[in-house]
Formats: C-alpha cells, structure tokens, sequence
C-alpha cells in the first residue's frame, strides 16, 4: 500500500542543520563483472536535505550507495567538506538502512542483540555493557522505539523493525544517511510514521538524506531534489520540476 502526498507530512526539526556541510561527488563511476552500471555522475549532497533518488529498475540506485558506502570500486572522487566546527575532508561518516534485513523469525534474537552484534566492544553472546546499553537506548529514543530493545526481532512488525534499523544508523551520528527503498513491508501508517522520524532526524543529527524510492507520490512530498538515474545522471532538480520530465516507472 502506498500514501498518497497528503498523508505524508514532513515535520519540522528543532535542531535546523547548518547547511555549510557539503559531499562534492565528482566523476564518479562504477563497473561490475566488466559492465558499466554507473557513468560520469556529478552531484553535491547537503546537510538537512533529503535527496531522492529515482530511476527503473536496473538504473543503479542500489549500486550508487553500495559505492558511497565504500562496498563497491569506482572512478572519481567523494568527499565531505564540513561547516563550522566540522574537519574538512576527514572520511565521511554514513549511516545505512538497507532494503530488508534476513534474519530467521523464529530465532531468540533480541533488539539488544542486534545491538550488540554492530557494537563490536565485546563478542555478541555476553550482551550489551552497560555503556553499549545506554548508547543503544538513546538512539531507540530518537526513532520513539526505547520500549523495544528488549523485545524479539521476529516479533517486530515491519514498522518497528524499520525504526530499529534506522535507530542503529544513528550511531555514530552521522554525515549521511542512506535509504534504500524503506518501503518495503510497511503499510500506509507505518510509511507515514518513519518519513516523518527521517524528516526530524535529519536536522537532529545535521545530516544528508539519500532515498531510494518507487514511490513517486511520497518522493514528490518528502524531498528537496529528485535525482533520476539510468546509469548516468539524466535530471535533477526540485521534486515537481523532475517528475513532470519523466514517464511513470
């Protein structure tokens, strides 16, 4: 099920982001088994706006972030100029929220063990310390889900999984964060619930937002700049501007 533009309200952050902190990719390009899947792609990404990315399947998307998380080899250049009182060109910080998380339902697998598997402090099976807790707590607070470190994962529905996953991207905070068609396996109200955290956050944690969508009726709502993508970067602009250009994929 997807909304509609008007059941999408983007709220309003507190914390408004700088706007000096700039990702200058230029060039950028990427070959796998010998095919090129992205060509000569230049863009800037600024802090506090939430970039959406669109395109038919096959476009590289998915292959776009799998090269800013470093996942994959490519040509060109990324780097992260920061604002005031950001070091300028330090290795950019990138939170992630994939597409879907595999995991078996029927497993004893808690919040808080998912928690301690990415902490890396010690090995998974003694648990979270006390200030892995108290981390893991506080960035469950930012996506309203504390009440959930405890509970199984196989429980979770697919909105509560989702906060879950985008609680774990918030730590370490952040320069970047990447969504990946988030989505999938949620209804309307689950939908509408996480786009208005991301749009919170996104101030909050004075961060860059990339979403993967198919839902161009919730991309024409949440985001600042549409990119559409075929390999190469073929428009991008304001929502309105790029998806009146383009057919319905």
């Amino acid at each position: 099920m997807v909304a509609s533009p008007e059941t999408i309200p983007v709220a309003e952050s507190p914390h408004p982001p700088c706007g000096a902190c700039l990702t200058h990719v230029r060039n950028l390009g990427v070959r796998l088994s010998g095919q090129t899947v992205l060509e000569d792609l230049s863009f800037d990404l600024r802090c506090g706006e939430i970039t959406a990315l669109v395109g038919p399947n096959g476009a590289g998307k998915t292959t776009l972030l799998r090269a800013l998380l470093g996942e994959v080899p490519f040509s060109g250049s990324c780097h992260f100029h920061g604002g005031p009182g950001h070091p300028t060109r330090r290795r950019l910080v990138i939170g992630y929220v994939p597409q879907r998380l595999g995991f078996d339902r029927a497993a004893p697998l808690t919040v808080a063990d998912l928690f301690a598997l990415t902490s890396g402090g010690q090995p998974a099976y003694l648990g979270l310390t006390e200030a892995a807790r108290t981390a893991a707590c506080a960035s469950l607070a930012e996506v309203d889900a504390a009440h959930l470190l405890n509970r199984r994962l196989g429980d979770l529905s697919g909105g509560e999984l989702q906060r879950v996953l985008l609680a774990l991207s918030l730590s370490p905070s952040p320069d970047m964060l990447l969504l990946d068609e988030p989505q999938q396996g949620l209804d309307a109200a689950g939908l509408t619930r996480f786009y208005e955290l991301v749009a919170r956050l996104r101030g909050r944690f004075d961060m860059a937002v990339v979403l993967v969508s198919h839902d161009l009726a919730a991309v024409a709502r949440i985001a600042d700049r549409v990119f559409f993508l075929d390999r190469r970067l073929l428009a991008s602009g304001p929502p309105a501007e790029v998806l009146n250009k383009i057919k319905p994929m």
